[in-house]
């Protein structure tokens, strides 16, 4: 088992990321689905435990050919697909993956907490001293580079400057000490084991590599589309990921007739915090 925390360090407030992560959560789902691959939304309903309230979400991610070979190589095509579950709690979220076809040998676990701070709080998931000592800890910073193939000049947080939020282009190094804009960070635990002989140790990182590269990427695109989303209220990006929701359906059922439409429930207008940042976060 491999646990890691990723510290995201962000120019924000807590509040308004929340309404950028939604935002950005819904558009680059409907960027990743075509062909039959993409995210399926079955539930999204409010919820309440004796521990917590928010909105729960059931997605179905299906991967095909985003796998590599290896990997593929290990699981049938017909279950190249990943089941989410997620609570979200803001400002606290939890995303659980399942591969049916691996069962309990795959343990998949984001949890996400938010703070006003530059990821200076050395146990902010409560864990045990044991959990302390096998947890690796890494800093995101969003203007480092990603993968010469991943790279776009409309995404690079060096380049761009929101004209509503009057923040940026962010200096490399050294931007996550500007008195200018408020600085916000997102502390990510994750958790993943891999039961097969042979394979563990290679699957388990590889897990976490993808999900740095995911979580880089995917906060470049929060601030760059700045613009996009900055000022909205929740009843804007409620909506808009209701219109996203509607679009992926079609997506899907234009793609493959045989899918199963959404469950009726999936009709509500609220998504969880920590969902396709997970696709987006396996890609959390």
């Amino acid at each position: 088992m491999l646990i890691k925390e990723f510290r995201v360090v962000l120019p924000f407030t807590v509040d308004e990321y929340r309404v950028g992560q939604l935002f950005s959560v819904a558009k680059t789902s409907s960027q990743e689905t075509s062909n039959g691959e993409g995210v399926e939304v079955l539930k999204n309903e409010p919820y309440k435990n004796e521990d917590s309230e928010g909105q729960y979400t059931e997605k179905i991610y299906h991967l095909g050919s985003r796998l590599p070979g290896w990997v593929r190589a290990l699981i049938p095509s017909s279950a190249l697909k990943l089941e989410e579950k997620a609570w979200n709690a803001y400002p606290y979220c939890k995303t659980v993956l399942k591969s049916p076809f691996l069962g309990e040998r795959f343990t998949f676990i984001i949890e996400s907490r938010h703070a006003l701070d530059n990821g200076s709080q050395n146990n902010i998931h409560n864990l045990s001293e044991k959990d302390l000592k096998n947890r690796d800890i890494e800093i995101i910073d969003i203007t480092d580079q990603v993968e010469k193939k991943e790279y776009k000049a409309e995404e690079d947080p060096t380049l761009v400057r929101s004209e509503k939020a009057n923040r940026g282009p962010l200096a490399h190094g050294t931007w996550m000490q500007s008195k200018d804009f408020p600085v916000m960070c997102a502390y990510k635990l994750v958790t993943v084991e891999f039961k097969m002989f042979g394979f563990q140790t290679k699957v388990e990182n590889f897990m976490m590599k993808i999900e740095k590269d995911l979580f880089t990427k995917f906060h470049r695109q929060v601030y760059c589309w700045l613009d996009e989303w900055f000022g909205w209220s929740m009843d804007q990006v409620r909506e808009y990921e209701q219109k996203t929701k509607e679009n992926l359906d079609q997506k899907l059922k234009e793609t493959d007739p045989n899918a199963k439409p959404a469950a009726a429930d999936a009709s509500s207008s609220t998504s969880p915090d920590n969902s396709s940042e997970t696709k987006a976060e396996t890609k959390a």
